[in-house]
C-alpha cells in the first residue's frame, strides 16, 4: 500500500508539473503578442510558480479566483493575465497589410514577331501600372522588362529612371526607344513588366525660375546612341588597373555616384597635357641619350633629360606592351615627355 501511495503522489506531482508548464506556456503565449514581452516574461514566470504554490495549475483555477484578491495579492501584472483568463481583455486590431507587388504580365495566344503588338502591351502595363501606384502616392523608380520567346529563352532588361515619375508618355517613350532597334532569335510568346515604387521627391523652386528641361532626355539620348553603335561604346570611360596609357573601359552610365572620399593629399607634381593621337617626333641620340626633338607639335635641343623610364605589361598575351620614357628638358624652355617604342619615337605631351 505504501508504495502505492508514494506512486500516486509521484504521478499527481508530476500532473500538477505539467499542468503548470501548460498554464505558464499559456500565459507567455499571451505575453508574446504584447511588444513589451521580453520585460515582462521574468515577472509572468514569478507569479505563475506563486500560483503553484498555492496549488493553482489551470486557466480555469486561475480564473475562477476574485480579481479583488488577485490584484491585493499580485499586483496589477496578475490583474491583466485573469482578464485575459477570463476573456474581459481586449486590444485594438493591427492591420497587417501584405507588401504590394506592381507587376503586370501576359500571354500572347499566337507567337508575335513584330515589336508594335508588345508596344501596344507595354503601354497598357503603364496605364495600369501608373494607376496602382498612384493611388498609393507611388511613382516609379525603376521598370524591369521580361520578354519570354518561343524557344523558352528570354529577355531582361532594367530601366533606371532619373527622375522618378507616374507619367505614361515618359516612361512609355523610354521603352519605346530602348525596343527600336531590339531584335531575337525566336517569337515573342509572352511578356511582363514590373515597377519598383518610391515616394515622389517634392523640390521647391525660385520665384522667377524657369521650368527645368526633360530629365529623360540623357536617359533616351544614351538609349538611342546605345542602338546605333553598340553597348560597349556607350557610357562611361573607367581607368583600367594597368600601368598601360590610355587604357580605359567602357562602364554602363551611373544615375548615382559613388560615396568615394579622398584618401590625403595629392603630391604635388606639374600637369601633363597629353598628345591623344601620340605625335610622332625623330630623336637624335647621343651616347643613347636624347639630344634633339623634332616633331609636328615642337622641336629643339635637349638641354637635360631625366630616364629612360622603362615599363611594360601583359607580356603574357598579344597585348604585350612595352617603352622606355624620358622626361625633356628643350633649349627653348618647353618640358615635354617622350617614349620610345618598337616603331620609333613619339611625344606624350607637354608639361605646364
Amino acid at each position: 500500500m505504501t508504495e502505492k501511495a508514494q506512486s500516486n503522489n509521484a504521478q499527481s506531482k508530476e500532473d500538477r508539473m505539467a499542468k503548470a508548464e501548460s498554464m505558464a506556456t499559456g500565459f507567455l503565449d499571451f505575453a508574446r503578442n504584447d511588444k513589451r514581452a521580453a520585460d515582462r516574461a521574468a515577472e509572468v514566470r514569478h507569479i505563475i510558480a506563486i500560483l503553484h504554490k498555492w496549488g493553482i495549475h489551470t486557466l480555469g483555477q486561475f480564473a475562477a479566483l476574485e480579481k479583488e484578491q488577485v490584484s491585493l495579492r499580485l499586483g496589477p501584472e496578475a490583474v491583466q493575465l485573469w482578464e485575459r483568463a477570463n476573456g474581459k481583455a481586449t486590444r485594438l486590431l493591427k492591420l497587417v497589410q501584405p507588401p504590394e507587388s506592381f507587376a503586370e504580365s501576359f500571354e500572347f495566344e499566337n507567337e508575335i514577331e513584330t515589336v508594335e503588338p508588345l508596344l501596344f502591351m507595354l503601354r497598357r502595363f503603364l496605364q495600369q501600372l501608373t494607376l496602382r501606384l498612384g493611388a498609393l502616392y507611388f511613382v516609379a523608380q525603376e521598370l524591369q522588362l521580361r520578354i519570354t520567346f518561343s524557344d523558352k529563352n528570354s529577355y531582361e532588361h532594367l530601366f533606371k529612371i532619373p527622375e522618378p515619375s507616374n507619367t505614361v508618355e515618359v516612361l512609355f517613350r523610354m521603352l519605346h526607344t530602348h525596343l527600336e532597334n531590339f531584335t531575337s532569335s525566336a517569337p515573342i510568346i509572352a511578356v511582363a513588366l514590373e515597377a519598383e515604387p518610391t515616394k515622389a521627391t517634392q523640390q521647391q523652386f525660385s520665384l522667377f525660375e524657369t521650368a527645368l528641361r526633360d530629365p529623360m532626355q540623357l536617359s533616351e539620348t544614351l538609349a538611342r546612341l546605345t542602338g546605333l553603335v553598340g553597348a560597349e561604346r556607350v557610357g562611361t570611360p573607367v581607368l583600367e588597373e594597368t600601368h598601360r596609357p590610355d587604357a580605359f573601359r567602357v562602364e554602363p552610365f551611373a544615375w548615382q555616384l559613388d560615396d568615394t572620399k579622398a584618401t590625403g593629399d595629392p603630391l604635388p607634381s606639374s600637369a601633363l597635357r597629353r598628345f591623344r593621337s601620340g605625335t610622332a617626333a625623330a630623336v637624335l641620340l647621343e651616347q643613347k641619350k636624347p639630344a634633339h626633338v623634332r616633331s609636328a607639335e615642337l622641336q629643339g635641343a635637349v638641354v637635360q633629360q631625366e630616364g629612360p623610364f622603362l615599363a611594360s605589361g601583359d607580356w603574357w598575351d598579344r597585348n604585350a606592351w612595352a617603352r622606355a620614357e624620358w622626361d625633356l628638358q628643350l633649349a627653348n624652355g618647353v618640358l615635354c615627355r617622350c617614349h620610345q617604342h618598337e616603331q620609333g619615337w613619339a611625344v606624350d605631351g607637354i608639361y605646364d
